[in-house]
């Protein structure tokens, strides 16, 4: 519903207009009747046209709920009155008739918006934990990171930091906590932050007001706030820069973001995860990243294996892939013979569940059908990448924390990815293992 809070009693017949062509139903107050907002409402119109300061008083009185929004209407287009109206609650200003179309698609995605939203909760899971059937597995390594997760999603405010390498999964991981737990009805929004050129990572995250910037024509909400009463995934999150960082870490501990170009902080309720294939501690050490936020982030810290430490996971998934793949393609479903199942077995798969999806489909599109050619299925190519790579070398001179990392990693290659193996030859415990590892 779009609810107008009637200053002038102007433009009646545009409010009318604007319902009809969103198909949303409008409802009128005047200012002096509007004392709570109506349920059900997405946008609130401050119609103030010649009547500006009545408006503005009204606002500084009033708190509208979260997740409704606020555009003030009048006919002043200066650039102050609109600066007053935004630092007193509004998420814009716009002037008639100048901004009549910038009004409407404001207006349009306001709903869109809480259309979504109940569109997710009819649309609710019915079971809590069916979001991690999707995860294929049943390797120790992998039931114990799940059974951690499953944990983690009955508290919707825990961050968590979900670390692994490129293509094990972590975004499936992050998306089966968020529907499993009681944010599920709310958005999940996602962001790679090395995607992201640095001057906008900024105004991505947090929003940015009108005029904050060249190109700025009309306000805009941040990822933070689309995904109020959510989570939000911040995907590679070792690549954001410093001072994004110390930004970050203000709105864990406070909850509040300020647009680009702002004078107000907007309350937002986030539950965050983040993840990164890289060790955190390194960079940390490095002073490339805060160490405030990695212990903030890292409340929980969820360590997906590589493919090659989860046994006969590489059968199950392969298995997977290959009936989704021949929906997908319209192809009879091969066979996953012996030989087929020895080479998934013996390949190392460097580039985890997700170079493994492109071997299945590779192999599926240039077999003749109803086969898996073993030639496709393991490119020749990928074979000889372990052995053209020298191994890295022992970071000397350096600390002895990386050079203990260093040589762990080196044994655990030598042992073929059997962590238990090469803590026997260590000699250490596996959790001691797995703590350098992690470093």
């Amino acid at each position: 519903m779009i609810l107008i809070v009637d200053f002038s009693g102007e433009s009646a017949d545009l409010w009318r207009q604007l319902g009809a062509d969103l198909e949303v139903p409008v409802q009128t107050l005047a200012a002096s009747d509007a004392q709570a907002v109506p349920q059900g409402v997405a946008v609130a119109i401050l119609a103030a046209q010649g009547v500006e300061p009545e408006a503005l008083e009204w606002l500084t009185a009033h708190e509208l709920p979260a997740g409704v929004g606020v555009l003030a209407v009048g006919s002043d287009p200066g650039r102050r009155l609109a600066i007053q109206f935004m630092s007193r609650g509004a998420h814009d200003y716009l002037a008639l008739p100048e901004d009549a179309e910038i009004l409407r698609n404001a207006v349009e995605s306001w709903v869109a918006r809480v259309r979504e939203r109940t569109e997710r909760r009819v649309l609710e899971p019915p079971a809590k934990h069916s979001a991690f059937e999707r995860i294929v597995g049943d390797s120790p390594p992998l039931r114990a990171v799940l059974a951690r997760a499953m944990r983690l999603a009955r508290h919707p405010s825990a961050t968590a930091l979900i670390v692994g390498e490129t293509g094990t999964g972590k975004e499936l991981l992050a998306r089966a906590i968020h529907e499993a737990g009681p944010r599920r009805a709310a958005p999940f929004v996602a962001v790679n932050c090395s995607a992201l050129p640095a001057p906008l990572i900024e105004s991505e995250l947090f929003g940015h007001e009108r005029g904050a910037f060249t190109d700025a024509y009309a306000a805009k909400p941040g990822l933070f706030e689309l995904a109020d009463g959510g989570t939000l995934f911040l995907d590679e999150v070792g690549t954001l820069p410093l001072e994004l960082q110390a930004k970050l870490l203000r709105v864990l501990e406070d909850r509040e973001v300020r647009r680009v170009g702002g004078t107000r902080s907007r309350r937002v309720d986030v539950r965050i995860m983040a993840a990164c294939n890289e060790r955190l501690l390194s960079r940390v050490r490095s002073g490339t990243f805060r160490e405030d936020l990695y212990y903030r982030l890292s409340v929980v810290t969820l360590a997906l294996p590589p493919l090659r430490e989860r046994g006969d996971d590489v059968v199950l998934i392969a298995r997977h892939l290959i009936q989704e793949l021949a929906a997908r393609h319209g192809l009879p479903k091969p066979p996953l013979t012996e030989a087929a199942q020895r080479r998934l077995r013996e390949h190392a798969w460097p580039g985890n569940v997700r170079e493994l999806r492109n071997a299945i489909e590779r192999a599926m599109l240039l077999s003749p059908e109803g086969t898996l050619d073993l030639g496709e299925l393991i490119a020749p190519e990928a074979e000889e990448q372990p052995a053209a790579q020298a191994p890295a070398p022992l970071p000397f001179p350096g600390s002895l924390d990386e050079m203990m990392a260093a040589a762990a990693r080196r044994m655990v290659e030598a042992c073929g990815g059997n962590r238990s193996e090469a803590a026997r030859r260590l000699k250490i415990s596996r959790p001691r293992l797995r703590r350098l590892l992690m470093d």
